[in-house]
């Protein structure tokens, strides 16, 4: 449910400057106080000593948590470190490079390296005219590739903030294996992105439809924050009664705000110059360094031609080792647990048997309801008039018990348009499910979130990690998986930058839960495969099938 309320902000229409500084400074202040009472309430220290972002009204749900979100979540300048981005002077040339930075072994190469072992190699960064850099700050992707196997494991990157950088990689397979880098944003780029993420209140808006008796629509802008509606005198305020959840529309020029009944994408903003562009352009983003390492070969340790999964089975609290898993001939290998392979459309039917699903987040998640749909002939959907975009959409197997259902998160949500009565928040779902040994609940979010500040983030992520809380204390048997953002925007409203503060944040926020991890993150990064923000489906069956060796894992 939702309540609405209408009230009158300034009376004057603001252009200057100064006026309007005055005028956010207000409102800044005004969400400032309260969000520090609601933040108190839900233990949230929330501390970005230069941000400049207000910080809407903290959501409180109807069920709370027991306890505290841990410390990491709670101090956001230690958890969202990233090194200091010093700019380039406006000099283009003098930015980060992919074309001369180069790499090379740590050490003197080996003939055959040892099943098991790691392979390091040291990074230097360099300018376009070939100068090494003196900072860091550049997000780098490296992996180790196995090309004729299929295989591939992500490297961790360790940066010396001096612009080198330590790359170390597990070899968890026996035959040839190279590395690749890739330079996915230089540390210019990375500070643009960086400040608008802190500073800007949005780089998009949403549009809201009005409708009359008579069927007469009046649209307006729509967003998280009133200042951001384009409109001075009046705004409609929308709060999710279950979440505390709150949405802003201006008024539109004769409905009332009681008649929102739609819901769409609006605008992507321009948020940065010209020079800043030429930073964040495709001849420079997301780009492979030249070879500079030979392909190595790793023998074969006591017969073994693969590190092996762990024994232990997989269940919800397990620790995520890093990497947390590898690529072999197209096969997904945990390094925290046995995930299972399920292979056949009876092994899948055997596993969902009984268990009603509930997923909950994006369209990548929607993608997984969408493999089980098209695996599994008897799984039939069934149509509840919805927009498919946003959902619910709902898919049943009468004999073996099977009910699954995906639907969108609710605001902020980029979409076509879609019914505002459809756009349930997940605090709302939660609080309605009883929970128990056959529910499973899936939650995918983030991807929506780049186009705002972290704060914006986190405060939603306090009311579902409450629900999420009390849900399983009353029914400790709820599987409850989190499905971690995947890699593919390159760009100023979804860089893969945004996207590694939103799975620290995620992980943060529920580290001291009896919640699964599936590390989607990891998964589209470890193979030389296209980006995109809908993977494959050599990458969703991975998912799927990580998923369902929480519920079967045995």
């Amino acid at each position: 449910m939702r309540v609405l309320i209408t009230y009158q902000m300034s009376g004057k229409q603001l252009q200057a400057p100064t006026d309007l500084f005055i005028r956010q400074f207000k409102w800044h202040m005004t969400v400032v106080v309260g969000s520090v009472i609601a933040i108190c309430i839900l233990y949230i220290r929330v501390s970005w000593h230069d941000s400049t972002v207000p910080l809407p009204p903290q959501p409180q749900p109807r069920r709370k948590s027991s306890g505290s979100l841990p410390q990491e979540l709670s101090d956001l300048t230690h958890l969202l470190h990233w090194p200091p981005t010093l700019g380039d002077g406006g000099d283009l040339l003098a930015s980060t490079s992919p074309q001369t930075s180069t790499y090379h072994l740590r050490g003197p190469p080996q003939a055959s390296y040892t099943l098991g072992g790691y392979l390091e190699a040291i990074l230097v960064a360099r300018d376009h005219q070939g100068r090494p850099k003196t900072h860091g700050g550049d997000l780098f992707r490296a992996q180790l590739l196995g090309p004729y196997l299929k295989a591939g494991v992500p490297g961790d990157i360790q940066d010396l903030e001096n612009g080198t950088y330590l790359l170390s990689f597990p070899l968890l397979w026996a035959g040839q294996a190279q590395v690749q880098v890739r330079l996915i944003h230089s540390s210019e780029a990375v500070g643009v992105l960086r400040r608008i993420w802190r500073d800007q209140w949005a780089t998009v808006d949403f549009t809201g439809y009005f409708r009359g008796p008579t069927g007469y629509e009046e649209t307006v802008t729509c967003n998280v924050n009133p200042l951001l509606t384009g409109e001075e005198e009046s705004t409609c305020h929308y709060r999710d009664e279950d979440s505390g959840e709150l949405w802003f529309c201006a008024r539109p020029p004769t409905l009332p705000c009681d008649s929102l009944v739609g819901h769409s994408s609006g605008h992507y903003w321009n948020v940065t110059t010209p020079h800043e562009e030429a930073l964040l352009a495709w001849n420079v983003t997301d780009k492979v360094l030249p070879q500079s390492i030979s392909p190595i070969w790793v023998a074969k340790e006591s017969n073994k031609s693969l590190v092996l999964s762990p024994q232990q089975p997989c269940h919800p609290g397990i620790p995520g080792p890093k990497p947390s898993g590898f690529y072999h001939r197209a096969v997904w290998h945990s390094l925290s647990c046995s995930g299972r392979s399920f292979s056949t459309v009876d092994s899948i039917l055997g596993c969902l048997a009984g268990h009603i699903v509930h997923m909950m987040g994006d369209s990548t998640l929607r993608q997984w309801w969408e493999y089980l749909r098209d695996t599994v002939p008897s799984l039939k959907p069934v149509d509840l008039h919805a927009t498919y975009q946003t959902g619910p959409l709902m898919a049943v197997e009468t004999t073996r018990g099977i009910v699954m259902h995906w639907r969108a998160h609710s605001w902020p949500l980029r979409s076509l348009r879609t019914p505002v009565a459809s756009l349930h928040s997940v605090v709302r779902e939660l609080g309605g499910l009883a929970g128990g040994p056959h529910t499973v609940v899936v939650l995918g979010l983030g991807s929506h979130f780049t186009t705002f500040p972290p704060s914006a983030f986190v405060q939603r992520l306090a009311g579902i990690r409450a629900a999420v809380a009390a849900l399983l204390a009353r029914e400790p048997l709820t599987l409850v998986v989190i499905k971690l953002a995947n890699t593919g925007y390159k760009s100023v409203y979804g860089s893969d930058w945004f996207t590694l503060q939103v799975n620290r944040l995620l992980r943060a926020a529920f580290a001291d839960l009896r919640v699964a991890f599936v590390d989607a993150w990891e998964m589209t990064s470890s193979l030389a495969l296209p980006d995109r923000i809908h993977p494959g489906r050599l990458i969703v069956r991975s998912e799927v099938n990580f998923f369902l060796s929480f519920i079967c894992p045995t």
